[in-house]
């Protein structure tokens, strides 16, 4: 008989991507084998995203093309998983006849049994959000790599006003230390050189006494040969004792993803991001006297409901403040079921995009700016492979998550460290002539 084959796209953040490695680990354990392509699976899922419209449209429009496929092999089943089923549930079933079965964040254990219904014509939902579930015991089905994207904890307990994440993915609980480092040990034995773990809100992580700096440092202790990175925290939870551990363990990256959202209190109060502008500098300013050359990146949203030009002007400022080296940055867009959602989204379109540009414009330009302050120094990298535009060059990344570009030499191969010098460099990306190979391939041999 053969085997079911199901194929998963996935879309939206690097949670999502670690929901489809849960997903992936369930159908296995289940028998069912991974298809390279839609056309050639008879089990097709979309893992969505609802954190803006824009993503929304993108799976609405891949629906379309999935259309042809169902009216080639009827027998198709088309489900949508993650965020955008919790919160389209019946539309998405209703509206969109091709689709079979929805199911959201907190549900993916019943998904064999809602395609085995699915095979027989019934149609399911199943979106009920949980307030104990993380798939602890779940082991990720992940092809062989470098880079792991590892869910420490699942949901927000912090509402603020634009986002839909408590809404679809819930509130906070955290897995289990133990599960997590029982993990990394696995992945050490495969090969994996970079482990980064996820969480809504990480700097929130607790396991019985354990917070997420106990977290960071025994994960850290696993197999100093790992870089450790993590994202995403906030600025409100983030403390002393977590940087301190950054500082400590020469396997935790020196980079810490920090959203500001805004640069205006009056914005950033409406948003509820519980924090001022002057206590989120304190905490730049902290962590660069803990961490020696540390670095950051942020999010920005453009055209917040009542955003003047003065806020968007404050939110230029700190960037010049701050000089980030890098950032994502988005125009606002309403999330029904949030509460900025019934604020009247009053700023036009057009503004929207001119201050985004403007916001785009002067990262890129603070971006180049931090970069060329590297010119002449000696950068340790983890080579992860050919270059995207030419294979006659390797590319990797510095543990300050800036990637590298050096010439192609055949003792080199992914997943070794080497020492680079920089000689030019771009708003992205860093151009570098090999030093040496790191011996051992320890992070803790990799001071320049």
């Amino acid at each position: 008989m053969t085997k079911n084959k199901i194929y998963i796209e996935t879309y939206g953040c690097q949670m999502n991507l670690a929901d489809t490695e849960v997903v992936l680990g369930i159908m296995k354990n289940k028998g069912f084998e991974l298809a390279e392509n839609a056309e050639d699976s008879n089990v097709i899922l979309l893992n969505t995203c609802s954190v803006r419209d824009n993503a929304e449209q993108r799976i609405y429009g891949r629906l379309g093309n999935l259309k042809k496929i169902k009216q080639k092999k009827p027998y198709t089943i088309i489900g949508i998983l993650g965020c955008m089923a919790e919160r389209l549930k019946r539309e998405l079933i209703e509206d969109k006849k091709i689709v079979d079965l929805v199911v959201g964040p907190d549900e993916y254990r019943r998904l064999p049994e809602f395609i085995d219904d699915a095979f027989s014509g019934i149609k399911g939902i199943g979106v009920k959000l949980s307030r104990t579930e993380t798939y602890d015991d779940i082991l990720p089905y992940r092809e062989e790599g470098l880079s792991a994207w590892l869910s420490v904890m699942r949901g927000c307990d912090k509402f603020c006003t634009f986002c839909v994440v408590p809404f679809t993915r819930g509130r906070e609980r955290s897995r289990s230390l133990n599960s997590i480092v029982d993990e990394i040990k696995i992945l050490s034995q495969k090969g994996f050189k970079e482990i980064t773990l996820l969480g809504q809100n990480v700097n929130s992580y607790r396991d019985d006494n354990n917070d997420f700096a106990d977290l960071l440092a025994a994960s850290a202790s696993v197999d100093n040969s790992i870089r450790i990175r993590f994202t995403t925290s906030h600025p409100q939870d983030l403390s002393d004792k977590l940087l301190f551990t950054i500082a400590g363990h020469s396997n935790i990256c020196n980079y810490i993803h920090l959203p500001l959202q805004s640069g205006s209190n009056r914005i950033l109060e409406l948003m509820n991001r519980t924090y001022t502008v002057e206590h989120y500098l304190a905490l730049i300013e902290k962590a660069r006297q803990i961490i020696p050359g540390v670095s950051f990146s942020t999010d920005i949203i453009s055209g917040f409901p009542t955003e003047t030009y003065e806020d968007h002007v404050m939110t230029l400022d700190i960037m010049q403040k701050v000089k980030y080296d890098g950032a994502y940055m988005f125009k606002y867009s309403p999330r029904e079921g949030t509460k900025a959602y019934r604020m009247e989204d009053d700023v036009p379109e057009e503004v929207k995009a001119k201050r985004l540009n403007e916001i785009i414009d002067l990262q890129q330009q603070i971006s180049f700016e931090v970069n060329q302050k590297l010119i002449g120094s000696i950068e340790p990298v983890l080579v992860e492979g050919a270059s995207k535009k030419s294979n006659q060059f390797l590319a990797g990344k510095t543990d300050t998550n800036k990637v590298v570009v050096f010439e192609k030499t055949n003792n080199i191969k992914p997943g070794d460290y080497v020492k680079t010098k920089i000689f030019r460099v771009t708003s992205a990306t860093l151009f570098g002539e090999l030093i040496e190979i790191l011996p051992g391939k320890n992070k803790i041999n990799l001071t320049a």
